[in-house]
């Protein structure tokens, strides 16, 4: 007789199937060759998806599903978990006080993002053919070499021979902000004082560009008032994750688990 390769696991007297461990197992990592530890983290999410519904059904809690957006709905059994939850998890909310002290502790960790005004001259291309790079890179090499000559003209030369539908505004690309612009040309920005133009140009996917820096705005430390909210919001969910850790620990505590030991890591 083959045994089976897992133990059971009996929560509470109820019997989860193999199957479902099998199923959730393909959504934890685990080492190659160690199915043991996807197994476990498996088994021990499930114990605790039980546990829930369990107690969900000893306090008769009621299921109303709700849309999660794009066509989906909740499911019976994620309703019951929510609905627990979310009677039985009510950890205070945070004080101003609490709130500032925590922004008071490092107020760095909380800047604005830098901001770059900039204008440039696009030399286009067809990235995945070698004549056309090689020729738009010559061509970009000519404008930057113009552009250097005649910094105060670069609106105009902008104008004249950018491949860029921003020619129309002198190159201009208005205000930008951290990914607001492919990570090649983001990363030049970051390294530029302004009124500066690029000495080579730049290539990106769309072809080579000449980059002048025309103004920025350095990070800076956000007061208070700016990151209050934001504040308040992750600490109120901090504080909520760890009050449901806490109910699903004494739910662990208070049953009788067979086949899997909850406290290994």
């Amino acid at each position: 007789m083959n045994r089976p390769l897992f133990p059971d696991v009996i929560v509470n007297g109820e019997t989860i199937p193999q199957a479902d461990i099998a199923a959730e197992a393909q959504q934890h990592e685990a080492p190659a060759g160690k199915p043991g530890v996807a197994w476990r983290s498996a088994a021990k999410a499930l114990v605790v998806r039980n546990l829930l519904l369990q107690e969900a059904r000893k306090k008769g809690v009621v299921s109303e599903p709700a849309e999660l957006g794009e066509g989906r709905r909740e499911t019976h059994d994620e309703a019951l978990m929510r609905n627990l939850l979310d009677d039985a998890v009510n950890p205070a909310t945070p004080t101003n006080e609490e709130v500032y002290a925590f922004w008071e502790k490092d107020p760095s960790r909380f800047m604005s993002p830098p901001l770059w005004e900039a204008s440039h001259i696009l030399s286009a291309c067809d990235i995945g053919d070698d004549d056309s790079v090689a020729a738009a890179k010559a061509r970009a090499v000519a404008i930057t070499k113009r552009a250097h000559a005649n910094p105060k003209g670069f609106a105009r030369l902008a104008h004249d021979e950018s491949d860029c539908s921003s020619k129309a505004s002198g190159g201009a690309l208005g205000q930008l902000g951290p990914n607001d612009t492919v990570p090649e040309f983001e990363v030049v920005l970051v390294d530029m004082e302004p009124g500066q133009i690029t000495l080579e140009p730049i290539q990106t996917r769309f072809g080579f560009h000449v980059v002048k820096l025309d103004a920025c705005a350095e990070q800076n430390i956000l007061p208070f008032d700016a990151v209050k909210k934001q504040l308040t919001e992750a600490l109120q969910k901090a504080a909520w994750a760890k009050a449901a850790q806490e109910f699903v620990g004494e739910l662990v505590k208070s049953a009788e688990i067979k086949g899997v030991d909850m406290l290994a890591a």
